[in-house]
């Protein structure tokens, strides 16, 4: 039976009981304001208590600091030190054994918190839930043992998988392809690619049965062939000009102006947190850009700046993904894949007047 997990101080009687004890587990599920003095606290403040009638309660720091109220410089309260400090200690419960899977309510216990407090400052501070950074452990154990040869069956217990079924339910997010096959480094798949010159050197599609897997720009088609060699390693590899060539045209009018967006169905597999951010970056409109910083924000993860970067920097198909969008808060640039001399080209074929679009191209089978 589900456990139904009600938020610990929902009411002001309880956060204001939590005030007056100086609640350290109540730390980041709530603040008070003191009209008195215009500053607000932390529930475990050790400054001294003001009357109940003199307190107002809020979320979050920045609705206190819009309300009036500055931070206190006795707890804090805009910093993360403690908040961080939990989720360290509940990363190291989860790590200590990737096998056992632990509720929300263990782990809370564990860390001594609330699980809705729990729930909340995991996702804040490290961008995805316990519930989402287990799968991911167990998905990267799961990669590592058959990348070693390990035998599917014998992977899925040291995974954590708690039966068969559930690791193939799995098995198509975690490794986008089926174990087996995962297992053999792509043995099994069919990944037809071509290449061809264009405005930014060469540029590389591959696209399996379900879409296109990979995008890439570089100066040597030979090379860019002999990556996707490495990825694919035991792939059947098939160079098909004429099967990828809508694509490619996609891409060729992208670069000359006469395309704003693609219709390309893509076949690629990455973890809860960075599909977040993959897809707040396929909502940015042409022409325009966003910093690391909004993009954290537009994603529930304020602070995981340095994750949002980590998934651009992973994306595998430019522009269907245009990572190339993101700059830094001073607007200069800095972070792609596929060099910045790139990444500035992109930008400046997008800041041009629009041009005649070409309609769109039927997808390649």
């Amino acid at each position: 039976m589900n456990r139904i997990v009600t938020p610990a101080w929902s009411t002001d009687a309880e956060r204001w009981a939590a005030v007056t004890q100086r609640d350290r587990h109540a730390d980041g599920a709530f603040f008070y304001g003191v009209k008195t003095t215009g500053v607000f606290c932390r529930p475990s403040c050790a400054s001294r208590q003001p009357r109940r009638e003199n307190v107002d309660f809020f979320a979050t720091p920045d609705a206190a600091r819009s309300a009036g109220y500055r931070d206190c410089k006795r707890c804090q309260p805009g910093g993360l030190p403690r908040e961080l400090e939990i989720v360290r200690r509940a990363c190291a419960a989860l790590d200590a054994d990737p096998q056992q899977r632990l509720t929300l309510a263990q782990l809370s216990d564990a860390v001594h918190v609330s699980p809705f407090h729990l729930q909340r400052l995991f996702k804040r501070v490290v961008g995805v839930s316990p519930r989402q950074y287990q799968a991911a452990q167990r998905g990267a154990a799961l990669r590592d043992a058959l990348q070693r040869g390990t035998d599917v069956t014998r992977a899925t217990v040291d995974a954590g998988f708690g039966s068969p079924s559930r690791m193939y339910e799995s098995a198509p997010t975690e490794l986008g392809m089926a174990p087996s096959a995962y297992r053999r480094k792509g043995a099994g798949l069919t990944v037809y690619y071509a290449s061809a010159p264009t405005s930014l050197g060469f540029v590389l599609v591959a696209a399996t049965a379900k879409g296109i897997c990979k995008i890439g720009f570089g100066d040597d088609a030979t090379a860019l062939a002999s990556e996707l060699h490495g990825e694919f390693a035991n792939a059947e590899l098939v160079e098909d000009a004429g099967r990828l060539a809508p694509f490619i045209a996609q891409v060729d009018a992208y670069l000359h102006g006469t395309r704003q967006r693609f219709d390309l169905p893509l076949d690629i597999a990455t973890t809860a947190f960075r599909q977040r951010v993959w897809d707040a970056l396929r909502r940015i409109p042409y022409g325009e850009t966003r910093t690391y910083s909004e993009i954290a924000e537009a994603v529930g993860s304020p602070r995981a700046v340095r994750a949002v970067g980590s998934a651009c920097a992973s994306n595998p198909v430019a522009l269907a993904i245009p990572c190339h969008r993101v700059v830094q808060k001073s607007g200069s640039l800095a972070g792609y894949r596929w060099g910045l001399p790139r990444k500035a080209a992109l930008l400046e074929v997008e800041a041009q007047p629009a041009v005649a679009t070409t309609p769109d191209l039927d997808h390649a089978a």
